[in-house]
């Protein structure tokens, strides 16, 4: 049998997918990490799956429960936060099923950077302010970054940058990007967002670790730094302008340029 590598969104039990309300209900087997996922999402589980809550198990626990549940023929899927494709561990598990002979597949989920966006209401791309988005962590008891990952450099780029699993170090990392964005730039944490616990604190590079020990914020949140997020001197797009020459991109037909 597949096993079904699931997005399980931000937290909020109606933001799955409908692909990923089926396979929930669909399966005898569910890996879920229970550290960040807000438990209303496995009521789409079936009464007969079993739940399985990997916060404690390591990588080949977990591995090893995906395979005996594949072989043992039933409907496999292993829950992640958010989306699948951003720090879900996707890579490490799959190379173990292959090696297993086990069969895959992956369903996305909204992920947390978007729905941390969606709950202040801001758009992270804004022309003439920010017209690119960077997704990063840093690193402390974590694998290194890659050589030429510098969360400076990204900064310097004027890009609108989302850190995740970085709020336990977000004195320093504030102190590090503060002489590429300015100590005024804005920054909005995002904690357990659209889950019940949520928490929005809005701040600055200056003030909002601050913000953050006041909270005692220690996990789970999504730190958006960029002018976007309080943009002035922003233009409009030129997709949407009055100016825009739509008879021409109509002429171009269906592959024509923009």
């Amino acid at each position: 049998m597949t096993v079904h590598f699931v997005g399980a969104g931000p937290g909020a039990a109606d933001l799955l997918t409908l692909r990923a309300a089926r396979l929930l209900a669909e399966a005898s087997v569910v890996l879920y990490p229970g550290t960040y996922l807000d438990p209303d999402v496995l009521a789409h589980c079936g009464p007969q799956a079993r739940l399985v809550d990997t916060q404690s198990l390591d990588l080949d626990q977990i591995t090893a429960e995906l395979v005996s549940a594949a072989q043992a023929g039933g409907s496999v899927v292993r829950l992640t936060s958010g989306d699948p494709s951003l720090y879900s561990a996707l890579h490490e598990q799959t190379k173990r099923l292959d090696a297993a002979g086990v069969p895959w597949q992956v369903t996305p989920g909204v992920p947390a950077y978007a729905a941390a966006a969606a709950r202040v209401g801001r758009e992270l791309t804004v022309p003439l302010v920010a017209q690119s988005v960077v997704l990063t962590r840093t690193q402390a008891r974590s694998t290194p970054m890659g050589t030429g990952e510098s969360l400076r450099g990204y900064a310097a780029s004027g890009a609108t940058l989302v850190l995740h699993l970085a709020i336990t170090r977000i004195e320093a990392l504030m102190a590090e990007i503060a002489p590429e964005v300015g100590e005024d730039c804005p920054v909005v944490v995002v904690y357990r967002a659209s889950q019940p616990a949520e928490q929005v604190l809005h701040g600055t590079v200056a003030s909002i670790a601050g913000l953050v020990a006041e909270a005692d914020l220690r996990q789970a949140a999504v730190i958006l730094v960029g002018r976007a997020l309080t943009p002035t001197g922003s233009g409009e797009s030129y997709l949407y302008s009055a100016e825009r020459d739509r008879d021409a991109k109509r002429a171009a037909g269906p592959g024509g340029a923009w």
